[in-house]
């Protein structure tokens, strides 16, 4: 996986960085096949001084590049960094869960219908 990791106005310190690829490993594993392959371009950085925000926002932003797939984009803003961190893995995971449902889903609906061509024929 080729992880790039971009800091806007804040300074990405060790911590912050172990705790970043330790949520990465889990979409690691629902990307599967596609992990060597995959880009990942992570950016953090500090929402403050704009108006509709507080003074101490934080925001995350992922974007999951695969050969073959649409790319899966989350941000999401936070009161800390972790927390923002945490809320845009759990997006991501959740979009790339529902991508694979859906290849599921279609693989079992043709196998139906190969299975129903094979016993009645095609219908006229």
């Amino acid at each position: 996986m080729d992880v790039r990791i971009k800091a806007t106005d804040y300074e990405l310190t060790p911590e912050v960085e172990s705790y970043l690829d330790g949520r990465l490993r889990s979409l690691e594993r629902l990307l599967a096949e596609d992990a060597e392959l995959a880009r990942v371009e992570i950016e953090l950085g500090r929402d403050a001084g704009r108006p509709r925000h507080g003074a101490n926002i934080w925001f995350a932003e992922i974007r999951i590049a695969r050969p073959g797939n649409d790319p899966v984009y989350a941000r999401n803003n936070s009161e800390s960094v972790n927390g923002a961190i945490d809320d845009v893995k759990e997006e991501a995971e959740r979009q790339l869960k529902r991508e694979k449902k859906i290849h599921i889903r279609l693989y079992r609906k043709g196998g139906a219908w190969a299975k129903y061509i094979l016993r009645f024929g095609r219908p006229e």
